[in-house]
């Protein structure tokens, strides 16, 4: 229904359909479940006839919801945004893009994109009826009339549906967009949070007195929400912050003839989970803590580390800001990527240290204005333990200062 923001790795519940302006589409298994069901329950109804209708429509309505998701990636593409995949799922569409866009004007667009696709085939829809001689009067709806017709109303359910201001509906992302305009985007995101939980808590209101339905619309809005408001906080905690930052400086490194039994002791000794592998000062590998075990599980600890390290490594510079070296790494299956300058290894960036950077970020900007003033840190810290690469004497990351941060506008 909406573009989902950066996103983990596609479920291995879902196959691939075929490709369509370059962008793989794919359906989970549990539709076609959905399908074989509503196959089922028309047959039962009214015949094999029936039953054809009925799969028959619920084909064509989720042609609208590809449609629909592909409006969103087709506008995402505009601003230099790729979408991973699509997903067909019994609740909709799930368009995957590699990062959401950075400015409102984008957001907005690529918002809409989505409804209006919805609103031209409702409009063509209308017009073929007209054609025919057939315009639908005020009594049409989803379950009733002709394909044509009841077509008519899903689109026109699907628009109305997506646009309500609430997370995690387009909707949603519309509101915080224009209020992204005028103040802070974790600003606007927290507003467009509560308002959509606002709508959730009437939606599950009514729906004690009327549809039981709308209690599960108001579970979906406000974990919808809730999701939203943590990952806009999430993101503005670093914000303006470059790689080197969060980086790990103080760090073991491995050779390629190393065994598996040197590297079980290393973590064990510290808290380091993720290897560099070094061969005459240049880097050709690392060893991820999830192969060391499946291989020390299947071969002991006599196999070497070349026998089991990942060559498919992207490095990432110091200097890069740090939202986008996360968005790249969520494509990348390792859990640590090398900071490089030169060829020379500088640090790793690793999801614990990165969480930590932002807890100590988060701690820093919500000190009381009435605290005592931290004295200013050595404009370089000390290094605990040995450096990366013995005799290397590159910078070292600034310590962590929370004046000035703001959230992203």
């Amino acid at each position: 229904m909406n573009p989902a923001p950066p996103a983990p790795a596609r479920s291995r519940w879902s196959f691939p359909l075929g490709r369509l302006f370059g962008i793989a589409v794919r359906v989970h298994v549990t539709f076609v479940l959905l399908l074989a069901f509503v196959g089922v329950a028309y047959g039962l109804q009214g015949g094999p006839a029936a039953a054809l209708g009925g799969v028959a429509f619920f084909a064509l309505l989720f042609l609208c919801v590809l449609s629909h998701e592909f409006g969103h990636a087709l506008a995402a593409r505009q601003f230099g945004i790729r979408t991973r995949d699509i997903t067909l799922l019994p609740i909709g569409g799930l368009a995957r893009l590699e990062r959401l866009p950075e400015r409102p004007a984008q957001e907005l667009w690529v918002a809409l994109a989505g409804p209006l696709v919805n609103v031209v085939i409702a409009g063509g829809l209308l017009a073929g009826l007209a054609l025919s001689g057939r315009s639908p009067g005020t009594d049409w709806a989803i379950m009733g009339g002709s394909l044509a017709e009841r077509l008519l109303a899903a689109n026109v359910f699907l628009v109305g549906f997506n646009l309500l201001p609430a997370f995690p509906m387009d909707g949603g992302r519309v509101l915080r967009s224009l209020l992204a305009m005028q103040m802070p985007f974790a600003r606007a995101t927290r507003i467009a949070a509560r308002i959509g939980q606002g709508m959730a808590v009437v939606f599950g209101f009514v729906g004690l007195f009327l549809n039981p339905l709308l209690i599960l619309i108001a579970l979906f809005v406000w974990v919808g929400a809730a999701q939203e408001a943590a990952a806009a906080e999430w993101k503005a905690s670093f914000a303006g912050a470059p790689v080197r930052a969060a980086m790990l400086t103080d760090f073991r490194t491995l050779a390629p003839d190393d065994r598996l039994g040197d590297v079980a002791r290393l973590l064990l000794a510290g808290s380091q989970r993720d290897f560099p592998v070094l061969e005459d000062g240049r880097l050709v590998g690392m060893l991820c803590h999830q192969d060391c075990f499946a291989a020390l599980q299947q071969g002991g600890e006599t196999v070497p580390v070349r026998a089991i390290m990942r060559t498919d490594f992207r490095v990432v510079s110091p200097d890069q800001p740090l939202e986008t070296a996360l968005a790249e790494s969520a494509e990348n299956a390792l859990p640590v990527r090398p900071v490089m300058v030169q060829g020379r290894l500088m640090g790793l960036l690793t999801a614990e240290n990165v969480g930590e950077f932002v807890m100590i970020r988060r701690a820093l900007a919500r000190r009381p204005a009435a605290a005592a003033p931290v004295p200013p840190a050595p404009a370089v810290p000390p290094v605990i333990g040995r450096p990366a690469v013995p005799g290397y004497a590159g910078p070292l990351p600034p310590v962590i200062s929370g004046a000035g941060w703001r959230g992203h506008a």
